[in-house]
């Protein structure tokens, strides 16, 4: 840890290394710098080595810090809800990994759960099969042997094809333009001239012709950055089902991460559809988990990949011959098509007539040029909106963007909530709202026509609503 922690930092400040020593002229302030930022981390890593000790009782996970400020950390081991095993290329090295104690719903870094840092990475799998086994004193002696886990999905090539459908590559290559730009200004390299001279060569050509360079350019730079993006975040992916009774993710390239979700705990999955990757017939899946929100990372089950995929991956993790996301979906009522084709056309249609009155000609056709456009994302909407209600599961579906489709066990579900909306009402439409202590903690079945609402909540769990229709 005395070496791993500081070269962690260290790797993490090589491009302001960079920046203040190679680029510069040799200025003493530089070196300085740099000295001293060094100088810190490696200090900084011996204080939390010195005053860093950990220990793991029956009850729970202690962890205590800190030199000036003593810090104690205390997570019960029934409150445990994901053991992330995280190794940076520093922690590799030297056959290291972190392990991060995931405990519920505000469970992102910094803010909840518990990090042991640069342990062994044999005694990293141990602990990741310690908390998260339930002990039974019953069991016989050679349970506890160690067995390999059966595979349940596997990194695939082909899989790539769907990186560029994400739109990742945009972001990196933002990030990586606005890197290149520090840099060409440590170097004094006049960059924005030739940029400029550039942009007014395109311009200045016929506008298909700009159009298509511009195209062209920005869609290479989002292929390349989004292919890179996904092999380095899910290369090596592997998801597996542990003896232990854990559904195991392992994925990432420079940084190795392993998450582990114990099964007892699942509620269901959540497949997530973005428009363009649904316009390429792919999709992600996500766990539905009790005690653990779906922001962070940790819920992650497949990246990117084909929708059939997807579907089967959902089936096998919740031990089903079929996925539940596959079951045919009721239609909502046409009230709600309305809804969204309303909301969908008349705010241009508004913006179009304040724009003929204040704004060039052009400026409010334009604008109109965008109706249909706006009316078949309104339509699309509609078409995803949908429920149904099998023997174990809820299924709703919703949103066209990003179109996501959960299933809910019936039994993971612990209130209902109704609300309406005064358009709602003239509409007699409803919203259903499962709550769950699982995942987001409500998924919700929007403008659905009241009597169907209603016998949808009653039917999913009777005994949960039964007393106050009565009523």
């Amino acid at each position: 840890m005395l070496i791993v922690r500081p070269l962690n930092e260290l790797l993490g400040l090589v491009p302001l290394f960079v920046g203040l020593l190679v680029l510069g002229t040799g200025e003493t302030w530089r070196i300085l710098s740099s000295v001293g930022v060094v100088v810190a981390i490696v200090l900084f890593g011996l204080l939390r080595w010195v005053t860093t000790r950990y220990r793991i009782t029956a009850e729970q996970v202690e962890l205590r810090t800190g030199l000036f400020v003593r810090k104690r950390l205390a997570v019960p081991r029934d409150r445990i809800r994901t053991v992330d095993l995280t190794a940076k290329l520093g922690h590799r090295l030297f056959g290291l990994s972190a392990v991060r104690v995931g405990t519920g719903q505000r469970d992102q870094p910094g803010e909840d759960g518990l990090t042991l840092d640069a342990v062994s990475s044999a005694e990293a799998e141990r602990l990741r099969v310690l908390l998260l086994t339930v002990v039974r004193p019953e069991a016989p002696a050679g349970q506890g042997e160690a067995r390999p886990g059966v595979v349940l999905s596997t990194w695939d090539t082909r899989w790539l094809r769907y990186a560029p459908l994400t739109l990742s590559g945009l972001v990196a290559a933002g990030a990586l333009f606005g890197f290149a730009m520090n840099f060409a200004r440590e170097l004094e390299v006049e960059v924005l001239g030739p940029l400029t001279d550039t942009a007014h060569w395109v311009v200045d050509q016929p506008v298909l012709l700009t159009v298509a360079l511009v195209t062209g350019v920005v869609a290479l730079i989002a292929t390349l950055g989004s292919v890179l993006v996904y092999v380095v975040q899910f290369w090596g992916y592997r998801l597996t089902r542990e003896p232990d009774d854990t559904v195991r993710v392992r994925r990432g390239l420079l940084t190795t991460r392993s998450v582990s979700v114990a099964e007892q705990r699942l509620r269901g999955v959540e497949l997530v559809e973005p428009l363009l990757l649904r316009a390429g017939r792919g999709a992600h899946a996500r766990t539905v988990t009790t005690g653990l929100g779906s922001k962070g990372e940790s819920n992650l089950l497949l990246p990117a990949a084909p929708v059939a995929e997807a579907h089967r991956v959902s089936a096998t993790v919740l031990r089903q011959e079929s996925s539940p996301t596959l079951v045919p979906l009721r239609r909502h009522p046409i009230a709600a098509l309305r809804r969204r084709l309303v909301r969908a056309v008349v705010p241009l249609l508004v913006l179009a007539g304040v724009l003929a009155w204040t704004a060039p000609a052009w400026t409010w056709q334009a604008v109109l040029a965008l109706v249909p456009f706006s009316a078949l994302l309104g339509w699309d909407r509609y078409r995803s909106l949908g429920h149904a209600l099998t023997d174990r599961y809820l299924v709703v579906r919703q949103g066209s963007a990003i179109r996501e489709t959960v299933a809910l066990q019936r039994t993971g579900i612990i209130g209902w909530r109704f609300s309406r909306s005064f358009f709602q009402r003239r509409a007699n439409l409803l919203t259903v709202s499962a709550t769950t202590a699982a995942g987001d903690g409500a998924y919700h079945a929007v403008d659905i026509g009241e009597a169907d609402g209603l016998a949808l909540a009653d039917a999913a769990v009777p005994d949960l609503l039964r007393p106050f229709l009565e009523r």
